[in-house]
């Protein structure tokens, strides 16, 4: 009964990072980066990796320099191989750790564009691609998609690595 309670209780760690996450939403992008420093140092580099992940992946949007954009997302994908099916089913959410890379992969493209690296925002614009697979037919996974896809226009890919396109299905004449 008690590993149960255990289980089902809220995570304190991921609500102080959601409330850092809202106010960074709510426009004090300069607080949010210190508060999610503090929690940073908190967590440590071999704390929990579902925190570490998190506050990474959300971290890099703090930043303007895209090195430190860069510098955070990759920490958000190293914590994010070390993730478990089981970790995440700790947590609230019932997101699979496969579904996480499409976004972190994304985001890596994203800050490899604005670092002019087009060849690895390549790669991980395919990786993103590739591992979209996994997202659900929801909101979340609809607008995953629609990243990629502007992305790949952005550029130039043809977004037809196998899979095929994910725009509107063609009316035929």
């Amino acid at each position: 009964m008690a590993e149960r309670q255990e289980q089902t209780a809220p995570d304190a760690v991921m609500t102080r990072i959601g409330q850092v996450v809202m106010l960074h939403h709510a426009g004090d992008r300069e607080e949010a980066r210190h508060r999610f420093l503090d929690l940073w140092a908190e967590i440590g580099e071999d704390g929990d990796p579902l925190h570490r992940c998190t506050l990474a992946h959300y971290m890099a949007d703090t930043h303007d320099d895209p090195s430190d954009e860069l510098a955070w997302d990759l920490r958000a994908l190293t914590a994010a191989e070390e993730l478990t099916d089981d970790r995440l089913a700790e947590h609230e959410s019932t997101l699979a750790v496969r579904a996480l890379y499409p976004s972190l992969h994304l985001n890596l493209a994203a800050d490899y564009v604005k670092l002019d690296r087009s060849d690895a925002a390549r790669t991980h614009l395919r990786r993103a691609r590739g591992a979209a697979e996994s997202l659900a037919d929801d909101s979340y996974g609809d607008g995953v998609r629609a990243a990629i896809s502007r992305l790949e226009l952005r550029l130039g890919e043809d977004g037809s690595s196998g899979t095929g396109g994910w725009g509107p299905p063609r009316q035929r004449p």
